[in-house]
């Protein structure tokens, strides 16, 4: 081992609570301290195992410590790592390739950037740069498309959805008004027929276009299923009927795939559900595991230009491209999507038949690996249970099974594992989870 190396990994548990102290997170708190990985597997530093639920944000659709990723990373960092963002780089031309034969056709440009709400941030200039009147974005409620002072206000973080505000209201003073928000169909938390909840958010969205905004919109960000909101999988026929209306008020329509990209069980959620978007945003596991994010842009828009209208430092890596370009390799060559939609609904169905037995588990959404457990009081009234989920969550976690939770809807349990979940793993999440649920139940005094 590196003497550098040996040196991270010689720090004991015991030594933590010390250097936790020097660190400070954007989020959240600290958790387990993890040592090593292997697939859908950590090892934390006191040699527990866990199944990751999460892919670490998301990130790792090809699971923990790859061996073919760390092998293409390694051969590229002995040729190149970092360039300027204006120099030739034959990664980035050939990962820019491959995403535009893999996405919808009608795209034909990508943009490589650093990060997630950097991508949206790209996106909304190249929009005001194609629609020169727009003032003002659309998003929809629950919508999350990042923490940057931009993208923040378009997101259900600088609002009081969670009863109260979040973290974000830290920075009210400086936060933008260039956002309006339009319903988005929740139908589990509509109290009437699926269709009606449909129409009635497209007539909003047509409302808002036409008498609720002074001037023209530049465009409407949309997650085709919005994960941090509540893991809610927007139906087909309303993102169809989004393209229509933007295309009625010439409205850009950009679709924010940071979450949705492979993990959907196809590589586009655009693809999936037969629309074309004007700019799709990537990120995420875009780099598997290393920073990276895109915008691609549909044939006719103008792109950005060469006095520096989006520069980064970093906009040009060389590994994260070749990490992405490996990825893909992989996924084809494996069937990984296939893997994708076979265990996510297997998992759906196991999780449907935990439903029968405990009526807390309101709903399940699946799409692909995107999966979503609502618990609630009470399935008639459709109370949301927060402290119940919390209570599974932190039990599973000290079984050893990872779980996300969605944003200010902490009521609602999130598994995403890597992609590559086998359904004997799949199994093992089925039964930490009910034990989980046992436990909990126990602990609250309840019975299921």
């Amino acid at each position: 081992m590196d003497s550098t190396l040996e040196k991270i990994y010689a720090i004991s548990a015991g030594e933590l609570q010390q250097y936790q102290k020097m660190v400070m997170l954007g989020s959240g708190q600290h958790g387990p301290c993890f040592v090593s990985g292997r697939g859908v597997r950590l090892t934390d530093i006191n040699g527990k195992s866990y199944i990751d639920c999460t892919a670490q944000g998301w990130a790792l659709l090809l699971g923990h410590a790859n061996e073919e990723i760390r092998q293409v990373v390694y051969e590229q960092m002995g040729r190149l790592g970092h360039l300027n963002q204006n120099s030739g780089s034959l990664p980035r031309f050939a990962l820019a390739k491959r995403l535009l034969e893999l996405a919808p056709a009608g795209f034909d440009r990508v943009l490589f950037t650093v990060g997630g709400s950097a991508a949206i941030e790209a996106a909304m200039k190249i929009a005001v740069k194609n629609v020169p009147q727009g003032r003002k974005f659309i998003t929809l409620e629950d919508g999350y498309h990042g923490t940057s002072l931009t993208t923040g206000a378009g997101s259900w973080i600088a609002t009081q959805c969670a009863g109260r505000f979040t973290g974000f209201h830290s920075f009210a003073g400086i936060t933008n008004d260039l956002f309006l928000r339009v319903p988005n169909p929740y139908l589990y938390r509509w109290r009437g027929d699926a269709e009606d909840c449909i129409d009635f958010c497209l007539q909003s969205l047509t409302d808002t276009l036409a008498r609720r905004i002074n001037g023209q919109a530049a465009a409407l960000i949309v997650e085709p299923l919005q994960a941090s909101g509540g893991q809610i999988p927007l139906p087909q026929r309303y993102l169809q009927g989004l393209r229509q209306i933007c295309d009625c008020f010439g409205c850009l329509l950009i679709f924010d795939e940071l979450q949705t990209y492979c993990r959907i069980g196809d590589y586009f959620a655009s693809q999936k559900y037969g629309l074309q978007p004007d700019m799709i945003c990537l990120g995420k596991s875009l780099g598997a595991g290393l920073p990276i994010a895109a915008v691609l842009l549909r044939q006719g828009l103008e792109g950005f230009g060469p006095l520096g209208e989006d520069v980064h430092t970093f906009g040009n890596n060389s590994l994260a491209q070749v990490a992405g370009l490996k990825q893909l390799d992989m996924i084809e060559r494996d069937n990984v999507l296939e893997n994708v939609n076979l265990v996510g609904e297997y998992l759906a169905a196991g999780l449907a038949r935990l439903q029968k037995q405990y009526a807390h588990i309101g709903d399940i959404r699946q799409a692909g690996l995107h999966i979503g457990v609502e618990f609630v009081v009470d399935a008639a009234t459709k109370e949301p249970d927060i402290v119940f989920a919390q209570t599974v969550k932190q039990i599973a976690l000290q079984l050893g099974l990872i779980l996300g939770e969605a944003g200010y809807r902490m009521n609602v349990l999130k598994i995403k594992p890597p992609l590559i979940i086998s359904r004997a793993e799949a199994d093992e999440v089925l039964v930490l989870l009910e034990q989980a649920l046992q436990l909990a139940l126990a602990q609250a005094g309840r019975q299921s």
